[in-house]
Parts: structure tokens; C-alpha cells; sequence
């Protein structure tokens, strides 16, 4: 069963909340494609359970959301960058419906041996979220599921907490015991964000 249980909880040295949340797409906010695959058609974008109430949650309570995704697809020709919009205008108007509007998307279309500065775990896509955002990076958290997305924020000189849906399970086990704030869904990491004193590490 999914709860909030998590490992290194999340919390600032002074319990300060977070005002902005950078957010992996597929094995965070939708369900990964089959065999490791692209969502190329916006029939075949899948919420993850719960992750629009915590967008809402956030939203609610005045953070910033943005999305920050690799998608080289794109770059590697089995997908158009117009599939990819139309992919994001499904995902934006239904967080929106449901009450947690996304402020930004950024994507890298790059394949992997593009050498560009944008595709995780390069830092280009969260440090142009940041800069969007108008948020210190020390108010900002990236959400990820796997070691490209820690990798990214590290780099990027920001904190990072994993979840475990998507690839979160198999990364927390590679891991091992490197101390990262480790929660079941995005809904246990957006209630621990907006109760910092119940989640500080004593």
C-alpha cells in the first residue's frame, strides 16, 4: 500500500517551505510507456493515481509547478515535435482542470548523443526552470525517479527528493544507502513540503 512513508524527509535548516517544485515527467506525474517506450499520442498519457490532487495541493498552497523532461524521442525520430506538444497541451489542461496548473514545461528533444546541455543529468532544463521561475534556488526542489534526474539537480546545485513510481523502486535500491529524501507518490512529497515541521530531520 502507498502511504508518505520516506527516508531523509525533506525539510529546509530552518523548516522554510518550498515555493517551487521541478518536476520529471513520465514515472512521476504519468505512467512510463510500455518497454520503456514514448507517450507519443496524448490518448496514451496516463496520470499516475493521486498525482493531480498533489499538483492541486501545491498549487493551493502557492508553489510554483514546473515539469522538466527528456523526451528524445523527438531526437531520435520516432516522435514529432508536434506529437510532443499535443502530449504536453493534454497534460497541462487537465492539471489545470483538476486544480493544479503547471507555470512551466521545458523538455529536451535531443537524442542522447546529441552532447547537449539541457538532457538530464546535464542541469540546462532545471537551471531554465529556475530562471522562468523567479525562485532561489534554495526555495526550489526537483522531484525525480531516476539517478539522471538527482544526478541533474546536484549539478544544478539544487536538492532533489525521488519517488518511488516509475523507475523510483530499482533507483532507491541502487542507491543504497545515499541519504535521499525517499517518498511512495507525489502525494506523500506535497503533503511533507507543506507540513516541514512534522517531516524535519531531528
Amino acid at each position: 500500500m502507498l502511504g508518505a512513508t520516506c527516508r531523509n524527509p525533506i525539510a529546509t535548516a530552518d523548516g522554510m517551505k518550498y515555493r517551487h517544485v521541478i518536476l520529471d515527467r513520465d514515472g512521476v506525474l504519468n505512467v512510463e510507456a510500455d518497454g520503456g517506450g514514448y507517450v507519443r499520442d496524448p490518448s496514451e498519457f496516463q496520470w499516475i493515481p493521486g498525482a493531480i490532487e498533489a499538483l492541486a495541493l501545491l498549487r493551493r498552497a502557492g508553489v510554483h509547478l514546473s515539469v522538466a523532461t527528456n523526451q528524445s524521442g523527438v531526437g531520435r525520430g520516432l516522435m514529432t515535435l508536434e506529437q510532443l506538444e499535443a502530449v504536453h497541451d493534454r497534460m497541462r489542461t487537465e492539471a489545470s482542470r483538476g486544480g493544479g496548473a503547471l507555470d512551466t514545461v521545458v523538455f529536451c528533444p535531443h537524442a542522447p548523443d546529441a552532447g547537449c546541455t539541457c538532457r538530464k543529468p546535464a542541469p540546462g532544463m532545471l537551471l531554465e526552470a529556475l530562471e522562468l521561475s523567479g525562485i532561489p534556488a534554495a526555495a526550489s526542489l526537483v522531484v525525480g525517479d531516476a539517478q539522471r534526474d538527482l544526478e541533474a539537480a546536484a549539478r544544478a546545485g539544487l536538492q532533489a527528493a525521488l519517488v518511488r513510481t516509475g523507475k523510483g523502486l530499482e533507483t532507491e535500491r541502487l542507491l543504497g544507502a545515499r541519504r535521499v529524501p525517499t517518498y511512495d507518490d507525489l502525494s506523500g512529497l506535497a503533503r511533507a513540503i507543506l507540513s516541514p515541521a512534522e517531516h524535519r530531520v531531528s
